[in-house]
């Protein structure tokens, strides 16, 4: 009877309609909407990158600095992100982590010259990181609809955060280039509220495994587990071309191609949009079809070609925008797959996991700003995009090099 009656259970279980991923407890909303703040940061600078160069007298290579010290220290800080959450729990870090948005957005729209700005992003990069290491598993863990949903809820919010941001860069810089950092530290206001009223405290099982776990030396190990060192260096590569597209490009719309703040921010949101869409309704899709692993190398191959595409008509306005915009598509799905990825690559904590993971993918993102202006200094104002699409390649190279230690992560999403 029992032998029969658990196939039939399970067969009875899987007749029962899915779950939205909207069907969600306030708090989980909560995290969410604040994700989304946090998110702007990263693509906030874009529209007013040409306006800050010509108002605080900056070379390119300074305003990529803007870039490379906000990920410099968000992959540094992701190390020690498990366990200071372990003390401060779950509510206090992600609230933590928004104070200090708040606090060095505010400072960063108050002072006179670029390089006081980098040093205060370096700050912002800092909350960013206490707040987004904990909000995916803020998320998961309160999630009514389970893991994989849960993460592609959470890629939703970073997607639409990462399009906002330069819309709101864009709306917020016609007036000045400092209205965009007091903008995201007033939406950071919103958010504390937010968290503070409708998230609840952890339970205290909870809270004591947490600290009972807790290392400094949790995301060196994790990174024993092969599958997750090569989705972590896959994502330093891979990210290489991603702030290519996200920082070079604007520089090149705005000063070759002459787009003002407003048609900068109309680009970038039009790139965000698609990346948030393709994220929730066209990733899964992928993944059923044909494989985390399979469909995560189409991506990124495809991804490679929208970048060469720009490096050989980096003097063609439309080519570079449309590009610049199909490319969100294959960010896009190429972002959820590799977080659930990550999730089921190594029998780790999924805090750990992801500490590990951002460690080494912000390391990617830190060098390529910087260097994509020095590449265009050293060679031609074509060679960032050739280069950075090369560095994606590599990614492809890697993870396919290494499909045999990876395979598991489709058997454990099937599963």
């Amino acid at each position: 009877m029992s032998s029969t009656a658990k196939p039939a259970a399970a067969a009875a279980t899987s007749l029962k309609p899915a779950q939205s991923m909207f069907n969600q407890p306030i708090a989980v909303w909560a995290i969410a909407f604040a994700s989304i703040i946090a998110f702007m940061g990263l693509g906030l600078v874009d529209p007013i990158l040409p306006m800050m160069k010509d108002q605080l007298r900056a070379s390119d290579s300074d305003l990529t600095l803007l870039f490379t010290s906000y990920n410099a220290v968000m992959a540094v800080a992701m190390l020690v992100t498990g366990v200071i959450s372990s003390k401060l729990g779950t509510k206090k870090m992600l609230l933590t982590g928004i104070v200090l948005i708040a606090i060095f957005s505010a400072l960063a729209g108050s002072v006179d010259n670029v390089m006081s700005i980098v040093w205060l992003r370096a700050g912002w990069g800092l909350g960013n990181a206490f707040f987004v290491a904990t909000a995916l598993s803020a998320i998961v863990s309160l999630s009514r609809v389970g893991v994989a949903k849960s993460i592609i809820l959470f890629e939703v919010a970073v997607g639409l955060g990462i399009s906002v941001g330069p819309l709101l860069g864009g709306e917020l810089g016609a007036i000045s280039w400092r209205s965009p950092f007091y903008g995201v530290a007033c939406l950071m206001v919103v958010a504390f509220c937010l968290i503070t009223f409708m998230m609840p405290k952890p339970t205290a099982p909870a809270a004591t495994a947490v600290k009972k776990k807790a290392s400094i030396l949790d995301p060196f190990r994790a990174l024993k587990h092969r599958a997750l060192l090569i989705f972590g260096l896959s994502a330093a590569l891979y990210n290489f071309g991603f702030f290519t597209l996200l920082v070079y490009a604007a520089l090149v719309l705005g000063h070759l191609h002459h787009l003002d703040v407003h048609g900068l921010g109309y680009v970038f949101l039009g790139w965000g949009l698609l990346l948030a869409f393709t994220s929730v309704f066209m990733a899964p899709k992928l993944q059923r079809r044909s494989g985390t692993i399979k469909s995560m190398c189409i991506q990124l191959f495809l991804f490679a070609c929208t970048l060469f595409a720009m490096g050989y008509w980096t003097t063609e306005k439309a080519v570079v925008i449309s590009m610049v915009v199909l490319a969100g598509a294959f960010l896009g799905n190429n972002n959820t797959l590799i977080t659930t990825a990550v999730m089921n690559a190594a029998p780790v904590e999924r805090p750990t996991a992801s500490a590990a993971y951002s460690f080494l993918r912000f390391i990617g993102g830190a060098l390529a700003p910087y260097y994509a202006v020095k590449f265009a200094e050293w060679f031609d104002f074509h060679a960032p995009f050739y280069i950075g699409g090369g560095f994606v390649i590599l990614a492809v190279i890697l993870i396919a090099l290494n499909h045999k230690h990876l395979k598991h992560v489709d058997h454990a999403e099937g599963h």
